[in-house]
């Protein structure tokens, strides 16, 4: 069951400004993520959820406030929520004897759920456990995925695609390396087990040009259990994934890249004469009389022929 949008016809500028906001855009920044507690949340699911949250400003909000629902029984809640804070992440946190020390990933599209998967946090040591510094806040990450199973398994391709929405910021055209300082690795197992673990990036002397990479761990560290997905229809989260005409790059005829990006044009050029070119430039390359009359002679004798041919 969807949330109920009523059309309201702006009255102030303001108005109009805000409802120009709610639409849909082309180019569209970072995805806004609302945290959010369920019914009877555990301490170490509350934990996970603030450090999550922690990673995700300041594109984010949380919620601390307990709420008596079940987001795979029913979703309304989360949807209004979202609506309101003009987010398309969520994360839920809960706890049941069932089902302890929950947490519910999940997007929307259109202010509708589109996935909502469930992981329990078998494992956690808190971010303010590991005594190191930490990177600054809004730092854009580089996502690691390990294992093969990221591949293989359609739950875990979602759940990597969910992922990668969650930390993603804005677009960038060109990295620095120095500006390369935090890592997020995701490593997904045979048993269904997904290891979360966080780095700050080291760069040492070497005594050459490029410098020796180290990685401190700074948290948090999360070891979470597959449970329960509830994954969008394929035509669903193909119209999700749909991108807009105007941001489509329009294809260049007759220019190709290989593997190494290297690019390569094709000519296309008509029939030319070779005879006619000149290529002769200097005097001593001239054509000598005797080679002027022998060329003048094939010139008329082909005349003849066409002449003879066409009568």
């Amino acid at each position: 069951m969807g949330v109920i949008q009523r059309i309201k016809k702006p009255t102030t500028r303001k108005g109009k400004k805000v409802l120009l906001s709610k639409e849909p855009k082309a180019i569209e920044g970072a995805k806004q993520c609302l945290f959010l507690q369920a019914r009877n949340p555990s301490e170490r699911a509350r934990k996970v959820l603030k450090d999550i949250y922690d990673l995700k400003k300041p594109d984010a909000a949380y919620l601390s406030r307990k709420n008596d629902f079940v987001p795979f029984e029913d979703a309304s809640l989360i949807e209004k929520l979202c609506y309101k804070k003009e987010a398309s992440l969520f994360g839920v946190s809960s706890h049941s004897k069932k089902r302890p020390h929950n947490i519910v990933l999940g997007r929307t599209f259109n202010y509708n759920i589109l996935d909502m998967i469930e992981l329990g946090a078998e494992n956690f040591k808190a971010m303010q456990d590991f005594h190191n510094m930490k990177v600054l806040t809004g730092i854009k990450p580089c996502l690691l995925f390990n294992g093969p199973a990221w591949d293989l398994n359609q739950e875990l391709k979602r759940l990597k695609n969910l992922f990668t929405d969650f930390f993603h910021r804005e677009k960038v055209e060109t990295i620095r390396l120095q500006g390369l300082e935090h890592v997020i690795s995701f490593t997904a197992t045979d048993e269904g087990l997904i290891y979360l673990r966080s780095y700050r990036i080291l760069l040492k002397k070497s005594g050459q040009r490029t410098p020796r990479i180290e990685l401190e761990e700074i948290g948090p560290s999360i070891d979470f259990k597959l449970r329960r997905t509830k994954l969008a229809s394929d035509d669903l989260y193909k119209e999700a994934c749909r991108v807009p005409k105007e941001i489509k790059a329009v294809a260049k005829k007759n220019i190709s890249k290989d593997a190494f990006g290297t690019k390569f044009g094709r000519i296309h050029m008509g029939k030319q004469n070779i005879n006619r070119l000149q290529t002769r430039k200097m005097k001593g390359l001239r054509k000598t009389p005797e080679e002027k009359k022998k060329f003048l002679q094939k010139k008329k004798l082909a005349k003849k022929q066409q002449r003879t041919q066409t009568a």
